[in-house]
């Protein structure tokens, strides 16, 4: 059975509020789970202590039999230490679109025409 640590998400609409828990890998995301393993609250301040809660005992547990985290929750695990911080590149983040990038193929066309004629 393939483990995942996962968030499970709870809470009305606009309002949520997510368990960090150990499930199936195979179950729906707000489905089924084996055990939830802490809490967290997004609405709350990045400060505040009670946004992100976890029973780290049980999660060194889950991890031990084999149990994979997702990203958001391995980034949880990095800010409380427990695992180390893994190197992330997004090099397509800075780059212009695609509409943004023909505007300055444009403009560069009409400032070297503009050059030209000088």
């Amino acid at each position: 059975m393939a483990m995942k640590i996962r968030l499970a998400r709870g809470g009305s609409k606009k309002r949520p509020h997510y368990s960090i828990v150990a499930a199936d890998s195979r179950m729906p995301r707000d489905g089924r789970f084996i055990e939830k393993l802490g809490t967290y609250n997004p609405l709350l301040a990045k400060d505040s202590e009670d946004r992100v809660k976890m029973d780290m005992e049980r999660i060194n547990y889950w991890l031990g039999q084999g149990a994979q985290v997702t990203d958001r929750v391995a980034r949880f695990l990095e800010a409380a230490g427990a695992m180390p911080k893994k190197a992330r590149v997004n090099a397509k983040k800075g780059v212009p679109g695609k509409a943004a990038q023909d505007r300055a193929a444009a403009k560069a066309a009409k400032a070297a025409e503009g050059e030209a004629a000088e």
